[in-house]
């Protein structure tokens, strides 16, 4: 398959997320056994996500969660005014500054939902993403980002038969 016929099915053709998105990140990585929890867990993978209510998601791994990390990304992704729903992390400080609406959910004080407010959309996708991936009882770190990629693609494509979008695909670009 050529590069073009690459760069056509994969997630980075993404239009710019709008409305209301969802902002989170996740560890993937083997289960912690001794050792450091949380984010500084060794072994675990970052991966920021962005999830469009009632639309797509994009996922990216990230060296850290760090502010300009976290926001670099956003900036790129998701167009202005949009509504941002977030976790406590400190890396979403200064969106409102940027010009978003965001509003948070505070995890630590039990707050999931607050009138329209959660982050339970790119939550479900980590847990899918998680469920898939832990079928394949490790993944080599040099094809993780495929399998995150096929597994946003997946998400991404729910709703219509993917059989037919990849063989339409394949007939489209001829394999070189």
């Amino acid at each position: 398959m050529n590069k073009q016929a690459l760069s056509d099915i994969t997630c980075e053709k993404q239009r710019p997320m709008f409305g209301v998105v969802e902002v989170d990140e996740s560890l993937f990585g083997a289960k912690r056994v001794k050792g450091k929890r949380g984010r500084g867990a060794y072994g675990k993978t970052p991966v920021f996500g962005i999830f469009e209510r009632d639309g797509q998601v994009y996922t990216e791994i990230v060296p850290d969660c760090k502010k300009v990390t976290l926001q670099g990304i956003i900036r790129g992704k998701v167009v202005l005014p949009s509504i941002i729903n977030s976790n406590g992390c400190r890396g979403y400080n200064g969106l409102v500054d940027l010009g978003y609406g965001h509003y948070r959910v505070d995890h630590s004080k039990n707050e999931f939902a607050r009138k329209g407010v959660h982050i339970n959309g790119i939550e479900g996708f980590w847990g899918m993403a998680k469920v898939r991936m832990t079928k394949f009882k490790g993944l080599h770190t040099n094809t993780f980002h495929l399998h995150l990629k096929e597994t946003e693609w997946r998400y991404n494509n729910r709703n219509i038969d993917r059989y037919k979008l990849l063989l339409s695909y394949l007939r489209n670009n001829t394999i070189s």
